[in-house]
């Protein structure tokens, strides 16, 4: 053999060997995401609250020794995904990951080092492998109740809004840690239903983990540096990539929302430098003194999922592909209050980010982004007497997306948050509630060549004709509705009053009379394009499937 073929041999050889670490870099990575979603799945079946169990109000990440999110479940809501990416440092810096044993198992609730507000739990727990620390396992839900004025925007203060736990050991090398347990068992109204849920995050965690070690093995990993590197690498690349694609500018987009009692102005600036992005919210209102206010890690949350809905929905969501967007917000401004601020409600603000970030890339992008939608779900949280005492329970109103480049919008679906809806049998199956009605609102979507998606119309009454209380924290959109877009008309705005005739429009916690019904309309999303220009065809299946006002 000569120096040429021996050459070119051995660069056929480094080629084939190069392909080979990719594949199995790429199976790898389908297998942690398996792994997440396996611990997502476990939830979901162990889960006590029914807007876990039902709706899929939770998430899964795996992390690196640093805390820095490697692959997350494709169940979950980015709310709570990628506030979650920059949670797990929090712990970190409280428990050092060396000292950690290895049923020892992390929590918190904290709003701003968390997910957002008090009703959401950060669980984590330590994944050991050859008796060494190796990576972390971190999930999140929403419990029914977390003590103080309950589900409500009144709150003046995060301190009013319940039982603020900071980084404690849930698990303390397998032992629990009884007198956390006991202080949030006297302090909610759901005891066994929060119990509950927290030792869900726990199993969630612990099935994650096993998957993990059993990956690590059967690849005969001794850590997951090296290939946690390459994915986040490979990740913030393609983004920077995908930026650098746009031309520079600066693009200003506004939004204005109901609020509570006075109107909201989210106000964004969008700028591109080559590869570099960053998103300014100085402008946008003042911390509000209602529990709307969205803390900057559920703010950066829903500005970057919306800008990766555009510009990149195909690149892993992860630390690197996250890293690659900055964003700034005034230090007490709604979008970056300050504790003790309230912000128990702070899908009002967080679910809107999305659109305003699309109206910015409408600039640059051109016609690639949809119309407004509906934005923040409408939470019933409803509680009140029945024949088997008091009761809680929680169901969601979902509104309509905005319409589509070529595509209608989606009736009564959850964007941003992804989050499902609960059947009526379930929440009717846990308190002494009928729902009369729950179908679309004829008519909710704005008109355009793509119609939005519509609302949905729900008629609540107490089954034994008592009375019961709904709080209307997430309720926005009743004043101010999802705008069209290249000529399409505006969606419907929500409503929501009681059978009596009184119209609710704050945000506050309300009394529905013992036999009134509370009949709520959810709003529908914006059109896309020249309603002129629909199809024949499109405006006859809408006609005959009644999708017209009645």
């Amino acid at each position: 053999m000569n120096a040429s073929t021996t050459t070119a041999h051995t660069a056929i050889v480094a080629d084939a060997s190069e392909q080979s670490l990719r594949v199995k870099r790429q199976v790898m990575w389908n297998r942690l995401v398996s792994v997440v979603e396996e611990g997502a799945q476990v939830l979901l079946k162990t889960a006590f609250g029914a807007v876990t169990r039902e709706a899929g109000d939770l998430s899964v990440g795996v992390y690196d020794r640093q805390g820095l999110m490697v692959a997350q479940a494709v169940t979950g809501t980015p709310g709570h995904v990628n506030t979650m990416a920059m949670a797990v440092g929090h712990f970190l810096e409280r428990f050092p990951l060396d000292t950690l044993h290895s049923d020892d198992v992390l929590v918190t609730n904290d709003p701003w080092m968390g997910t957002g507000h008090l009703f959401d739990f950060v669980v984590v727990s330590p994944v050991f492998h050859r008796g060494r620390a190796v990576a972390l396992i971190a999930s999140t839900c929403h419990v029914i109740d977390i003590g103080g004025r309950g589900f409500t925007a009144e709150a003046l203060s995060v301190y009013e809004e319940g039982l603020w736990v900071p980084h404690l050991k849930l698990f303390d090398a397998g032992r629990p840690n009884q007198t956390l347990l006991a202080l949030l068992e006297r302090n909610v109204r759901e005891p066994l239903q929060t119990r509950g849920d927290l030792m869900s995050l726990v199993s969630c965690n612990k099935a994650a983990t096993q998957r993990l070690q059993s990956l690590m093995q059967e690849f005969e990993l001794s850590d997951l540096q090296a290939l946690s590197d390459y994915i986040i690498e490979t990740s913030a690349r393609a983004m920077r990539q995908a930026i650098a694609a746009l031309p520079d500018g600066q693009w200003r987009h506004t939004m204005r929302i109901d609020g509570n009692g006075e109107p909201v102005d989210l106000v964004a600036t969008l700028s591109i430098t080559g590869s570099q992005m960053c998103v300014d919210y100085a402008g946008s209102s003042a911390v509000s003194r209602s529990g709307i206010n969205s803390p900057k890690c559920y703010t950066d949350a829903y500005s970057v999922y919306g800008i990766k809905c555009v510009i990149a929905p195909d690149i892993p969501n992860n630390a690197g592909s996250l890293s690659a967007i900055e964003v700034r917000a005034e230090s007490g401004s709604i979008v970056d209050p300050q504790p003790p601020a309230p912000v128990t409600a702070r899908h009002v603000i967080g679910q809107m980010l999305p659109d305003l970030m699309f109206g910015c890339l409408q600039q640059p992008c051109g016609a690639q982004v949809s119309a407004e939608g509906a934005g923040s779900i409408w939470v019933l949280a409803m509680s009140g007497e029945g024949a088997g005492g008091s009761y809680q329970t929680m169901s969601l109103g979902i509104g309509g997306m905005g319409a589509r480049p070529g595509k209608d919008g989606l009736s009564c679906t959850a964007f941003p948050s992804g989050v499902g809806s609960i059947p009526v049998e379930v929440t009717e199956a846990s308190a002494p509630l009928l729902f009369q009605r729950r179908e679309y609102l004829p008519g909710s979507g704005g008109d355009g060549q793509f119609r939005g998606g519509l609302g949905s119309q729900i008629d609540i009454v107490h089954r034994d004709g008592g009375s019961f209380r709904v709080s209307a924290a997430t309720f926005d959109r009743r004043i101010f509705p999802a705008r069209g877009r290249y000529g399409g008309g505006d969606g419907q705005v929500g409503a929501c009053r009681i059978s009596d005739g009184t119209v609710i429009l704050d945000k506050g916690v309300h009394e529905v009379p013992a036999g009134c019904s509370l009949l709520l309309q959810l709003p529908g999303g914006g059109g896309y394009g020249d309603p002129a220009a629909r199809a024949a065809e499109d405006l006859a299946r809408d006609a005959a499937e009644g999708l017209h006002q009645g």
